[in-house]
């Protein structure tokens, strides 16, 4: 029996697993729209920059007391004052956490409801490939834009910031994506499980994403009233942009309760793709 050594040795391609099989055909399918995606969020960002000292020499932040809490909580609106604040209020509110969230698991929950919904998954299988392979490959595939998104999209912040004679922090903006991450796979993990559950491409898709934006809408509601605590199972609690780059300070424990809970929905998704049916 040959060695990876040994295949190495006479130059005979060593075969890649499915899993990895799997995570590269569906990686390399997400590259274009990751490519535009990176673009858009480079652009909306770097206006925010562009823009910013107009907006904190034309007094917005007075705005602030004059909005109802209900809203400040919504759009992450705490202080305006300072280019880190800009940031960290709609930029990120929208555009990470309901906007690429919401993205993750739309994608996430369409592309697997999308294959057992059309027969797709069907042919796979027929294969010799193990369920957990293709579910983990789908999985894997989805690091794709976060990966690249979240490399791309600070560094040119930060270059745009010097090129605008900014004071951003870049340790700051690097925390800010680095805990973000945890986030993402949370919902990545959550559609995958809408889309083995409901197996209907674009019903998954929409559900999945209906569950984020009621999750950003709920725990902004609720966080301005005395049943604040309830806002504890919502995602977004734990995914805090205005604490790192407006207060300096780091929701680590947050960051590790996305983790398990995105390996929770993972182990339910594998369990139920195994014992159900397609």
């Amino acid at each position: 029996m040959k060695t990876v050594a040994d295949a190495r040795d006479t130059n005979t391609p060593v075969e890649s697993s499915p899993l990895s099989q799997v995570a590269r055909f569906e990686g390399r399918n997400r590259l274009p729209v990751t490519v535009v995606l990176a673009v858009l969020f480079s652009l909306f960002g770097a206006l925010y920059i562009w823009v910013g000292p107009q907006m904190i020499d034309a007094g917005f932040s007075e705005m602030l007391d004059a909005m109802p809490a209900v809203v400040n909580e919504l759009f992450g609106f705490e202080s305006l004052a300072s280019i880190e604040g800009l940031l960290a209020s709609e930029f990120y509110t929208l555009g990470w956490i309901v906007g690429l969230g919401g993205y993750l698991a739309y994608t996430a929950a369409g592309t697997v409801a999308g294959d057992l919904g059309e027969g797709r998954m069907d042919t796979l299988l027929a294969a010799p490939v193990a369920r957990r392979s293709v579910l983990g490959g789908k999985f894997l595939a989805l690091l794709v834009p976060i990966v690249v998104l979240n490399v791309v999209v600070p560094a040119v912040l930060s270059v745009m910031a010097l090129a605008a004679g900014q004071s951003l922090s870049i340790v700051d903006l690097a925390v800010v994506h680095a805990l973000s991450v945890p986030y993402l796979l949370f919902w990545s993990a959550f559609g995958l499980l809408v889309g083995i559950v409901v197996r209907r491409g674009r019903m998954a898709g929409r559900l999945a994403l209906g569950v984020v934006f009621l999750g950003w809408l709920g725990e902004s509601v609720i966080a301005t009233t005395d049943l604040a605590w309830v806002g504890a199972i919502s995602p977004m609690r734990y995914f805090d942009p205005q604490g790192v780059l407006i207060h300096g300070t780091y929701d680590i424990a947050g960051a590790t309760l996305l983790l398990i809970g995105t390996a929770v929905l993972l182990a339910i998704g594998q369990r139920w793709f195994r014992s159900h049916d397609l």
